[in-house]
């Protein structure tokens, strides 16, 4: 053994397992769970372990953030009036067009570092920009294994718009994609459509194609807002999840972003097509797109996930802000505290993440075999000072400032709170230079202080 950790609890999400009162985890040394159980018991067993942890914090899985974007790491912050179709034009897509590799590799290590100290462990990224031939993409994988996190990175592709470039260039973006991802051994590749709107006909039918020739899975947004729908029907006669099922699209193993506007045929063929949903509280609530249907979608058998949204849309990586929003938001759409409860919402954070992104196998919970995907939450903070309900605790008292230690893969990434070999002081003031830079050349001047007057009210400005 190389660790044990312990705690008051442990929240193993394994239906076996359960919760376990003043339990611990080993961690073996080939970064795998060896065994979980009562914390007296592998004390014993392993005295020469090192025992992290003082028995009364929450041992748990790291968490699974099923869908964000890092192409939006160094915008965050801008456009909280904007719909998502206004946030498009005036946010994301002016620097989508000129956002470099390396300034994907910034963002993304300067937002890893916030999404491991708030306990996630695993993340499926779909970077989205228009700045073809300049292998963007890959610099959200450079990023993250230069800070040891767990991933699926996806480009999503979207060519529908006016000087696009032809097709060939968007699915060369994928292959390299694919190529930069093969030798990591904690990143895994999808394939990405931006949205059902967004690519052309020839394009929808190469990634399908493309998807079936080499087993590759899929990443994409669906059913987002209303106006998505409108449009989708006067252009196709019905949704954009019908539209995914007649073009094949669900054929493929899926995951899907938002799936707000729903009929109950869409349900029905997330359901019987496997697809897992992605659930993104905040930035739904944000730009103002709606409550997604959680609860019918889970009687339905849909894997629902939890996901943060990109850093520009949310604007934080922080995923105890989504599992608190994700509990709240069921609860005052529905008017009724009984929707949902926390141990689903952090099933959906851990377990159910895994099990749409298809790696349950490996992590999603603390189970004898899995990886050792770790986090442990200190109990002498005074969010976790008492524990009457640890479910509870985790999902409406807890906030990063609680995540004492965390391991991905056997490896420990967070110790004390910090990020492990990580400069933060360095990291920040480089990303701060890249973040002028990008909003500068981007032409943000009406968004961003940095490259204009951005948004601010006179009086503000007087201030600044």
């Amino acid at each position: 053994m190389t660790a044990i950790v312990r705690g008051a609890w442990v929240l193993s999400m394994d239906a076996e397992v359960g919760a376990l009162r003043d339990g611990a985890v080993a961690i073996a040394a080939d970064g795998s769970i060896a065994t979980v159980g009562p914390a007296a018991e592998l004390l014993a067993a392993h005295p020469e372990a090192e025992v992290v942890g003082d028995g009364n914090g929450i041992v748990m899985p790291g968490m699974i953030n099923a869908h964000t974007h890092l192409s939006e790491c160094l915008i965050a912050g801008m456009g909280e009036t904007a719909s998502l179709f206004e946030w498009f034009e005036r946010v994301v897509n002016p620097a989508g067009k000129v956002i470099t590799r390396e300034e994907m590799r910034i963002g993304t290590e300067l937002k890893a570092v916030e999404m491991l100290r708030s306990g996630i462990t695993t993340v499926n990224d779909m970077t989205c920009h228009r700045n073809l031939g300049a292998a963007v993409t890959p610099g959200a994988v450079d990023g993250l294994a230069a800070m040891g996190m767990r991933g699926v990175v996806s480009f999503g592709a979207e060519n529908a718009y006016p000087g696009a470039p032809g097709t060939e260039a968007f699915m060369a973006e994928h292959h390299e994609l694919a190529a930069r991802i093969e030798p990591e051994p904690l990143i895994d590749f999808r394939i990405g459509i931006g949205t059902v709107l967004g690519i052309s006909t020839e394009l929808f039918e190469q990634t399908v194609a493309a998807g079936r020739e080499h087993g590759w899975a899929v990443h994409t947004h669906l059913a987002e807002v209303r106006e998505e729908i409108t449009e989708s029907r006067l252009r196709f006669g019905h949704g954009t999840i019908e539209e995914s099922a007649r073009m094949g699209l669900l054929d493929l193993p899926v995951i899907a972003g938002h799936c707000i506007w729903c009929t109950e045929r869409d349900i029905g063929l997330l359901a019987r097509h496997g697809v897992g949903v992605a659930h993104n509280p905040v930035a739904n609530m944000i730009l103002g797109s709606g409550v997604c249907p959680v609860p019918r979608l889970r009687r339905e058998g849909v894997d629902v996930a939890l996901g943060t949204d990109g850093a520009a849309s949310n604007d934080s990586q922080d995923m105890f802000g989504a599992l608190k929003c994700a509990a709240l938001l069921q609860k005052v759409h529905s008017l009724d505290p009984a929707a949902i409860d926390a141990a689903t919402v952090l099933e959906m954070a851990t377990l159910g993440g895994a099990r749409a992104l298809g790696i349950d196998s490996r992590v999603g919970s603390l189970t004898a075999g899995k990886r050792a995907d770790v986090v442990l939450l200190d109990g002498a903070t005074p969010e976790l000072a008492t524990i009457h309900d640890p479910f509870q605790q985790v999902v409406y008292c807890a906030t990063a400032r609680c995540v004492a230690e965390v391991w991905v893969d056997g490896a420990r990434r967070v110790s004390g709170g910090e990020v492990v070999g990580v400069d933060l002081s360095v990291l920040t003031d480089v990303a701060r230079e890249a973040a002028i830079e990008l909003a500068v050349r981007a032409g943000l001047g009406g968004e961003s202080v940095y490259a204009g007057p951005g948004r601010l009210r006179r009086e503000d400005q007087a201030l600044a």
